[in-house]
């Protein structure tokens, strides 16, 4: 009898053992799948991808808009991308956002988002000297995801956003030789990426950045961006942003002028981060390894993930 009640004890305390292994750690979320967000691309229309972090990423390119800066014909994939991004908190959903938009557009979404409940936490530029002028719009909201998504696709339509199926110019696929991109990511220390003809690098911040009660991912657009679209002659027109702390904020400047690339905007992009982070946007077109060299004296002023 007294094997058998060992037997029934270790079994019992096997099964415990089980159990907590697979059961998820207070405070934590359950790892999403792409399966869960299929409401949510349905009502946007676009499908998305899911990022580190268990967020889930919709692009929305400006492919309707040609857009000059300087005599530049931007990529979209460069400086005109809008995003939504969905993260689960709980019961709930969180989206964050950057909508690329032309100034007719901006009052009819604002007031869109607004009659929705989804807020906006800043407006601003990103570059200087464009043609035609847009504008980017930050947003932040929470509650059901597939609402939270109909919302921003009823807001969408007052733009025109491709969404769907809707054609938009064709772009040329992967980087052109005159720019040697291996050397920037060697230059800068960082790995790359292609999208779209846009040589892109996602910097992120060493800190536990914060919104609220949520702990915001650096895909939730809290990692510091840096776009190369080659000009050509071994040329490169550079644009995104910095993420930054206040007490780097003047050494970062200070950098970057130092390497001929100009500061085009500096603002916030949410209104509760912790700790206080400032955006800071850059614009050159210049030698794609000068400017590298730039943007690696400038990313060593930072607390940034190496």
């Amino acid at each position: 009898m007294k094997l058998l009640h060992f037997i029934s004890v270790i079994a019992a305390l096997l099964v415990l053992l089980v159990v907590n292994q697979t059961r998820p750690v207070s405070g934590q979320q359950a790892q999403a799948t792409p399966e869960e967000w299929k409401t949510v691309e349905q009502a946007i229309g676009k499908s998305g991808s899911l990022q580190p972090g268990s967020v889930f990423k919709i692009g929305l390119p400006r492919t309707d808009l040609l857009v000059t800066v300087h005599g530049v014909a931007i990529n979209p994939f460069l400086a005109l991308g809008s995003w939504i991004a969905f993260k689960k908190m709980g019961n709930e959903t969180v989206v964050m956002g950057d909508l690329v938009l032309t100034e007719d557009e901006v009052g009819r979404v604002m007031w869109s988002l607004q009659e929705s409940g989804i807020e906006q936490s800043a407006l601003h530029n990103h570059v200087l000297d464009e043609s035609p002028r847009v504008m980017y719009m930050h947003i932040h909201g929470h509650g059901d995801a597939p609402q939270l998504a109909a919302a921003i696709r009823r807001a969408l339509s007052y733009t025109k956003t491709p969404l769907g199926t809707q054609p938009g110019p064709t772009l040329k696929k992967g980087l052109p030789p005159e720019v040697d991109f291996h050397r920037v990511e060697q230059i800068l220390g960082r790995t790359g990426k292609d999208n779209n003809g846009v040589f892109q690098f996602s910097v992120a911040r060493s800190e536990k950045i914060t919104d609220g009660e949520m702990e915001v991912p650096p895909s939730m657009g809290v990692a510091t961006a840096i776009n190369f679209q080659s000009t050509g002659g071994g040329r490169a027109a550079i644009t995104g942003d910095f993420v930054l702390l206040a007490a780097e904020v003047n050494p970062v400047i200070h950098a970057l002028r130092e390497n001929d690339i100009a500061v085009t905007a500096l603002h916030s992009h949410m209104l509760t981060e912790s700790p206080r982070l400032f955006f800071m946007h850059f614009w050159a077109n210049d030698d794609a390894l000068k400017l590298a060299r730039g943007l690696r004296a400038a990313l060593d002023k930072t607390n940034s993930v190496k």
